[in-house]
C-alpha cells in the first residue's frame, strides 16, 4: 500500500472553556471527496464514508491522535503528538473535522504558531492503492486512514505535500510499518517456494489486519 497525504487549508481556531480550563481547538474541511486535488487524486465518497464509520470508533476511544508536520510513514509516532481528533463529519462532500491542541510539548508549539498568527493547514495521511482513470488517479477502496496532521501552509501547496512516496509500498512486520520498495517485494514473492507463498502472503496480510484494528 502508497502512502497518501493530502493538504487543506483555512482552518477556524476556537477556545472552548472546560474544568477551568480553556482548551484550544481547529476546525476547518480535513479531507474532501468527489473533487479532483492538486495532486491529481480524487476520493469516492463512499470509499471515504466506509472508513469514517471506522475512524470514529477511534475518535471514541480517544485514539485519534495526530502530529505536528508530515511524517514519511504511517506509524504514530507519540514524541510528535500535537492534537485529539474529536470530531469528523460531513457536509456534503467535505469532511469536517475539529481537533484539541494537546498539552504536550508539540501541542505547545503548534498553540505558540496560532498565538502568534501563523497560519496553519491540516493534512490527511492515509494508505491505500490508486487507479488512473481519464488522467486522473482514482484512490481504491482499501483506502486506510491514518490521522490528520497539523503542518505549515507552503505559499505552493504541491511543494509541501508530496502525495504518494513514489516506488515504495508499506507493510506491517510485527505491527511496525515498514517501506519496502516495489522492486524489493517482488524479489521477495519470486523467492518463495509455491508451497510458502501463501502462507507469506497471508501472514503479512495478518500483520496488517493486526495493526489496523
Amino acid at each position: 500500500m502508497k502512502l497518501i497525504k493530502e493538504f487543506t487549508q483555512d482552518l477556524e481556531y476556537i477556545t472552548e472553556d472546560g474544568n477551568g480550563t480553556k482548551n484550544l481547538y481547529i476546525s476547518g474541511i480535513f479531507m474532501q471527496s468527489e473533487t479532483q486535488n492538486k495532486n491529481g487524486r480524487i476520493y469516492r465518497k463512499p470509499i471515504i464514508e466506509k472508513e469514517l464509520i471506522r475512524y470514529k470508533q477511534i475518535i471514541d476511544e480517544k485514539r485519534s491522535l495526530g502530529e505536528l508536520g508530515h511524517p514519511p510513514n504511517p506509524s504514530i509516532n507519540l514524541n510528535q503528538v500535537s492534537h485529539l481528533i474529536t470530531e469528523l463529519s460531513w457536509n456534503n462532500n467535505d469532511v469536517m473535522g475539529k481537533a484539541k491542541i494537546l498539552d504536550t510539548p508539540m501541542g505547545k508549539i503548534a498553540k505558540s504558531f496560532i498565538d502568534e498568527g501563523v497560519r496553519l493547514g491540516v493534512s490527511s495521511r492515509g494508505l491505500g492503492s490508486l487507479k488512473e482513470k481519464n488522467g486522473i488517479n482514482e484512490v481504491q477502496d482499501d483506502f486506510h486512514l491514518v490521522t490528520v496532521d497539523i503542518v505549515a501552509d507552503p505559499s505552493a501547496p504541491g511543494a509541501f505535500v508530496q502525495g504518494v512516496m513514489e516506488n515504495a509500498e508499506w507493510i506491517c512486520n510485527n505491527g511496525i510499518w515498514e517501506p519496502v520498495s516495489i522492486e524489493k517485494a517482488q524479489k521477495y514473492i519470486r523467492k518463495q517456494s509455491d508451497k510458502n507463498l501463501e502462507e507469506s502472503k497471508l501472514k503479512l496480510f495478518e500483520y496488517f489486519l493486526q495493526s489496523i484494528k
